[in-house]
């Protein structure tokens, strides 16, 4: 039977398993205690301030030396009286002058109403830090409206319990629901904050396998804002006034009407890779929202025609992710296999290539 745990009017539904190991975490602030922000309070860290840090603001100082946390983390808990320097409390902006002692009371919030579910997750590695997963399609990353349960994170918290303690279950980026392949997970607030840098600075490296309508000639960078399609609110666009989106592109196979490409992203904006290469020209293969009719090569075998027909999604794998450990900094890697789907067509057009005689 699953039992509730009520947060302030916020509430996470674990299983009686869960919940036992939920309750070896920190406990739910309550009205009574210092802290006013509803969430699991953490240890308060306390410091002692650098002579060298004289002048800095305090949540600069703060930051500094506290990296697991983020700067905007540290400003909300100094603004919610979680911080006292020398006693006392002080605001975000207040400058130090070096020495003083500084206690930190960290609450980490739940944002959200969400369910622990016993889904099944392909794990590629894991260890206190990280959680790097293998997504198939037809899961949904995130609750929101359609899907409120039935997630990655519902399966997330019922795998991981603690993980209700970080933003987004310990997400920080995503894949949409069609699109298979690896995705990473912060199980630490240093984690977090690390990875979310990474992805900030560009150094966290992601490469996808795309197939395309059309006969890509050569590789080239696509430099072109993303935002929300001016009439079609649903949809996403290449627009002016939309957010900075980078996506390199290189062919690794050709067929007949068709490209194999590897895509490597500077930036993570929502259906990049879909949005760039319809703007290009080359849509992926069965988009339903990008994409453009089915066009089978002149002549094809009925079985490959009827496969581009029918094919149920984007053709979109996140075939490679590479990042630094938060911990231990040392570059790892992972690399996750073509799903059944794409390389059963992946196999079609080769053999329509091999019965034409090869390309020209």
């Amino acid at each position: 039977m699953a039992q509730e745990w009520p947060v302030r009017g916020l509430a996470c539904q674990y299983s009686e398993t869960a919940l036992a190991t939920l309750n070896q975490q920190p406990k739910p602030v309550g009205p009574d205690e210092r802290a006013p922000a509803s969430g699991f309070v953490q240890p308060t860290r306390s410091l002692r301030l650098n002579e060298e840090q004289a002048g800095l603001r305090l949540d600069q100082a703060l930051a500094e030396r506290l990296p697991e946390f983020s700067r905007s983390r540290i400003q909300q808990w100094i603004e919610q009286g979680n911080a006292r320097v020398d006693g006392r409390q002080r605001r975000s902006r207040d400058r130090v002058r070096g020495g003083e002692q500084v206690e930190l009371t960290p609450v980490l919030e739940i944002e959200q109403h969400c369910i622990a579910q016993p889904i099944a997750l392909d794990v590629q590695f894991e260890d206190e830090h990280l959680l790097v997963l293998n997504k198939p399609a037809g899961l949904v990353v995130h609750p929101a409206a359609g899907n409120p349960d039935g997630t990655l994170v519902n399966a997330l918290l019922h795998r991981d319990p603690a993980l209700a303690c970080l933003p987004r279950g310990g997400l920080v980026h995503r894949l949409d629901k069609e699109t298979t392949g690896l995705l990473v997970v912060a199980r630490s607030l240093q984690a977090h904050h690390s990875l979310v840098q990474q992805l900030q600075t560009r150094t966290m490296g992601r490469e996808y396998l795309a197939l395309v309508v059309g006969e890509v000639p050569a590789a080239a960078r696509i430099d072109a804002a993303i935002g929300r399609h001016p009439v079609q609110r649903k949809r996403m666009a290449v627009v002016t006034s939309g957010r900075p989106a980078v996506s390199d592109y290189r062919p690794v196979e050709r067929f007949r009407g068709h490209t194999l490409l590897v895509v490597k992203l500077s930036t993570g904006r929502t259906h990049q890779i879909r949005v760039h290469m319809r703007h290009v020209g080359y849509p992926l293969v069965g988009d339903p929202v990008y994409g453009a009719r089915p066009r089978p090569p002149k002549a094809a075998d009925p079985t490959l025609v009827a496969a581009l027909r029918s094919f149920p999604r984007q053709a979109l794998h996140a075939r490679r992710l590479t990042l630094k450990h938060p911990v231990t900094g040392e570059t790892l890697a992972w690399e996750a296999p073509v799903p059944n789907d794409l390389d059963g067509l992946l196999r079609l057009l080769r053999a329509d290539v091999a019965d034409n005689g090869g390309l020209i």
